[in-house]
């Protein structure tokens, strides 16, 4: 840090201007004191001298010339003496080197004139120059009237201010000496004091941004009792309080952005002007889509969207939130926006809440879909049973034949109908968690075998080759086998139904170190529509839109067959060609394995 710019540099400075600045005043003040003092000095001596040499001459009337001379040499070489009468020197004690003095300069002089004219005692300052004229002197000049041999004359008197001079730079000599050693003192002084005052409050500077680099625990030593003690005191006081202050804010904001984080609803902040403040991964998966679609870069913007700031706008005129929707890339947005006010109620921005709407509006579609799916599908046999039923009780039959086929026909639609119900109430079992699962270590090879071998004599009947197909022969897995067995028997009959004859059909085992069993029901047959390929799994759904009736097509089987696999934590997926056949692949989750 520079000198100039530290406290020492400053307080020397103030206390060197300072001093110097009374120096100065008291050096004009003494060497004027001291000019005034001895020319007063001088006039009243020369006064007195020039009384007493008039005294003296009036006593000695008959010698004054010789009276004259004496008087001349006791007054000495500094002052000079002449005496006029009118315009004619009487006598002179100025030699021919000396200073130049003639009476007509003496008469011209409008004070000195006075004494001739006024006959009074006069005492002036005046200028005269040397003999050789190189150079003035400084003199008093005292004129006193005086009369001789019964005659007007003038006594004057001249004394040199030479020695006055020479006592007025002494002076100065000894104040500049003294201005000297109290610059020299006053340096010293200034330096000791950085080590009492610059000292401490240098420590309190870097203590200063080591706080404001963050580093709380960083202390100022208290290294004195006096007031900056004292405030290293109430620094330190602050440095706790602000460590305090800023672990609490600090948690605040954790606790905060923990809320925001966990939060399903999107939330954005943001200023009057439309500057974004805070937002949450919800909310910026609605600006990234909301960017997207408008063609801009999320990463280029830090500006809400038009939509909210519309809703803010009428928010600031009605004085309260408002709601809108909006649909963004195939999903439904509810937007909720309400002002922020600042202390003086006035509105410095707003916070809007944008809820992801698409899965309740998705959730209304299903019920509404399914209330309607479960009425198609038990109008029919409701109707048939209700027709024949009638036929019966009505004898329209013939004979008994047709009676016995009417009977079947209802029998058939009867069981139909219970499928369609234990179905609804196993998927509804499911969905709820309220089913429990009997998991058994089963030996896969048998187990597998065992349920194709099932479906071999239907198949034999349709001209479909079933096989399967093992990787570990000796491998067992726990699961619950009766629910594993119903999602294969489920899959292997579709296969069925959906292969031609001449197709085939392999269920194929496999294991992974990461993803545990896999079982593969692979056919040949006409394959899925790509379309539908993400809707195969829901309650319902057909992609065979031709097949709405059957031995067990109620739509429920696979959104039965996916329940089941999530309870056991595994996962199944669907791959298919048009014409090339679909693979549903079955993935377990290892839970206790025993090899032989």
């Amino acid at each position: 840090m520079m000198l100039w710019g530290s406290v020492v540099g400053k307080l020397w400075a103030t206390i060197l201007l300072l001093v110097s600045f009374v120096l100065i005043v008291l050096t004009v003040l003494l060497v004027e004191f001291f000019e005034n003092f001895q020319i007063e000095n001088i006039e009243n001596d020369l006064t007195k001298t020039a009384e007493q040499i008039i005294e003296v001459t009036n006593d000695h009337q008959g010698s004054s010339n010789y009276v004259l001379q004496i008087a001349s040499e006791l007054i000495g070489d500094e002052t000079k003496m002449i005496i006029l009468n009118d315009d004619k020197m009487i006598f002179s004690s100025i030699g021919d080197k000396e200073i130049k003095i003639t009476p007509e300069s003496i008469k011209n002089d409008p004070d000195l004139q006075k004494v001739f004219t006024e006959r009074k005692t006069v005492k002036k300052e005046m200028a005269l120059s040397e003999d050789n004229g190189n150079k003035e002197l400084s003199a008093i000049v005292v004129g006193v009237p005086l009369e001789l041999n019964g005659e007007q004359d003038e006594v004057f008197l001249f004394q040199s201010l030479e020695s006055m001079e020479e006592t007025t730079k002494s002076t100065t000599q000894f104040i500049l000496l003294a201005a000297g050693i109290a610059i020299i003192l006053t340096t010293i002084f200034a330096f000791f004091l950085s080590t009492r005052i610059n000292a401490p409050l240098v420590k309190m500077r870097e203590a200063a941004l080591a706080i404001a680099r963050g580093k709380f625990d960083t202390k100022v030593p208290i290294l004195t009792q006096d007031e900056i003690g004292e405030l290293a005191i109430a620094f330190n006081q602050m440095r706790k309080q602000l460590k305090f202050n800023m672990n609490a804010l600090s948690q605040e904001k954790e606790h905060l952005s923990s809320i925001l984080s966990s939060m399903a609803d999107g939330v954005i902040t943001f200023n009057k002007d439309g500057t974004i403040l805070e937002t949450n991964p919800p909310a910026e998966r609605f600006l990234q889509s909301w960017y997207f679609e408008k063609g801009y870069n999320r990463e280029d913007n830090v500006n809400v969207p038009l939509v909210l700031m519309n809703l803010f706008d009428e928010s600031e005129s009605f004085d309260k939130e408002q709601v809108g929707e909006i649909t963004l890339q195939g999903r439904d947005w509810g937007l909720i926006v309400s002002p922020l006010y600042t202390n003086a109620d006035n509105i410095r921005g707003a916070v809007a809440i944008i809820r992801d709407m698409s899965d309740e509006r998705r959730m209304d579609k299903l019920r509404t879909d399914f209330i309607a799916n479960v009425s198609h599908e038990l109008r029919t046999p409701i109707s048939m049973l209700q027709g024949y039923s009638e036929a019966i009780v009505d004898d329209i039959a013939g004979s008994e034949e047709e009676k016995m086929e009417m009977a079947r026909i209802i029998y058939d639609e009867s069981l139909r109908m219970g499928r369609l119900v234990n179905d609804l109430l196993d998927l509804a079992k499911l969905e709820s968690g309220k089913m429990s699962l009997n998991y058994e270590c089963i030996p896969i090879s048998s187990y597998l075998k065992r349920i194709t071998s099932k479906f071999s004599g239907l198949a034999k009947e349709k001209g479909i080759t079933i096989s399967t197909n093992l990787q570990d022969n000796g491998i067992e897995w726990c699961f619950d086998p009766d629910r594993i067995e119903q999602v294969l028997t489920n899959l292997i009959d579709n296969a069925i139904r959906h292969t031609p004859p001449g197709g085939n059909i392999d269920v194929i085992q496999r294991t992974s170190d990461r993803r545990g069993l896999i079982i593969d029901v692979k056919d040949s047959g006409s394959g899925i529509p790509e379309e539908d390929l993400p809707f195969v799994f829901e309650r319902f759904y057909k992609a065979d839109k031709a097949r709405t009736r059957g031995r067990s097509g109620t739509g429920l089987g696979l959104a039965i067959v996916k329940n089941i696999i999530n309870a056991h934590d595994g996962y199944i997926s669907v791959n298919s060609l048009p014409k090339k056949g679909t693979t549903f692949s079955i993935i377990l989750p290892r839970i206790m394995e025993n090899t032989e």
